[in-house]
């Protein structure tokens, strides 16, 4: 298990997130990402989208309420051994929920390797 305070995560999340391709991120419209502890449902989650994929959209626009990525810092800690280790699982984890944004479900991100 890896010690990473809330200040220090949140710096962690937001270097991978910059570290992020243009062509993946630069098309998230609309979309938030939060930091919590854990996810409140009990749920061992690294990470979760809740919205609406850009393929299941219908009419959208002016007023609507953002789409939220939510990483969560107790279940990534738990899992790692190393800051390294950490690292790569936010990296992965914050691939593995923007691509829930552009329509790609759990399924194919499995067998892309990004399960």
């Amino acid at each position: 298990m890896v010690e990473i305070s809330e200040e220090n995560f949140e710096e962690l999340v937001s270097e991978a997130l910059d570290a992020l391709p243009e062509d993946m991120v630069g098309g998230l419209d609309n979309v938030v990402f939060m930091l919590e502890d854990r996810n409140e449902d009990g749920q061992e989650l690294l990470g979760l989208y809740e919205g609406f994929a850009v393929t299941d959209r219908g009419e959208y626009g002016y007023g609507e309420m953002p789409d939220r990525i939510i990483i969560y810092r107790e279940a990534h800690a738990k899992i790692c051994a190393t800051l390294s280790e950490l690292r790569e699982e936010v990296h992965v984890t914050l691939v593995h929920e923007i691509a829930h944004y552009y329509g790609i479900d759990d399924d194919r991100l499995h067998d892309l390797g990004w399960g």
